[in-house]
């Protein structure tokens, strides 16, 4: 059984909840190689579709990384797939949604900014405050932010460590959807079902081509570029049975494959 994080299993959606209340669910070593093995269970279960992390309780989604444990001596190694287990893991292929339900702090919001869609609620409160301990943001902040949102404005958050209130985050645009306290987690799974309406081969070639294509300096190359992902699409059974379904006026019965 997991030490530091919950996972519940609904159907074709699975929820990992972040479990270091006490630490305000900060990330140590250990956690870091846990959540790796459940996000590898992820992505190689063909019956999984949709990921939601979360934290427990309503204080935190994350605080970070756990300075205590690294003040204590605390090894500080991490699996190649980064803080988390999922800042570095760059050929994940499923989307993952953020329910982000209080404190993001530092490896915090770097775990929110590695998803793919951000539900906050109101009394959430993001940052990269790194530099104010003698760190930087280095777990994927410094990169994603200012891809996601205008530069300057990203560069004022990096600069000064700043709190950013949900609201704000929302105005940004690295937040995609706000939600009254206590509400992140069900938001979320609203949010997978609708995902969920979808070929789920289609959203994996969906999240690729985008994510490679984002790689290109200009929509030209973007769209002359190949995906093997495509290429599955149209080899998909999933190809066949959506223009079937909406042909016989029912819903598709997807097989993700």
């Amino acid at each position: 059984m997991p030490e530091f994080f919950n996972a519940d299993r609904d159907g074709h959606i699975l929820t990992i909840t972040l479990n270091r209340p006490e630490r305000m669910n900060a990330l140590h070593s250990p956690a870091h190689f846990e959540l790796h093995e459940i996000f590898d269970e992820f992505e190689n279960d063909p019956d999984l579709w949709v990921g939601i992390l979360t934290g427990a309780g309503e204080r935190a989604f994350s605080a970070g990384n756990d300075l205590r444990w690294q003040a204590e001596g605390g090894s500080r190694e991490k699996p190649s797939s980064g803080f988390g287990g999922i800042t570095e893991r760059f050929e994940r292929s499923k989307p993952m949604i953020a329910a982000v339900n209080g404190v993001a702090m530092g490896g915090g919001f770097e775990l929110a900014l590695a998803c793919d869609i951000i539900i906050a609620a109101e009394n959430a409160l993001f940052a990269l405050p790194e530099p104010k301990v003698g760190l930087a943001a280095l777990a994927g902040g410094l990169h994603r932010l200012p891809r996601m949102i205008p530069l300057k404005r990203a560069m004022g958050m990096i600069l000064t460590a700043r709190h950013v209130p949900a609201k704000e985050g929302y105005e940004l645009g690295f937040v995609t959807q706000l939600v009254p306290e206590g509400e992140a987690l069900s938001a979320a799974k609203e949010f997978a079902n609708q995902i969920m309406e979808c070929s789920p081969v289609s959203i994996r070639t969906s999240l690729d081509v985008v994510r490679r294509g984002l790689e290109h300096s200009d929509v030209k190359a973007a769209m002359s570029a190949e995906y093997d992902s495509v290429k599955t699409l149209w080899n998909s059974e999933d190809l066949i049975e959506g223009p079937l379904a909406f042909s016989e006026k029912r819903k598709p019965n997807w097989k993700g494959k």
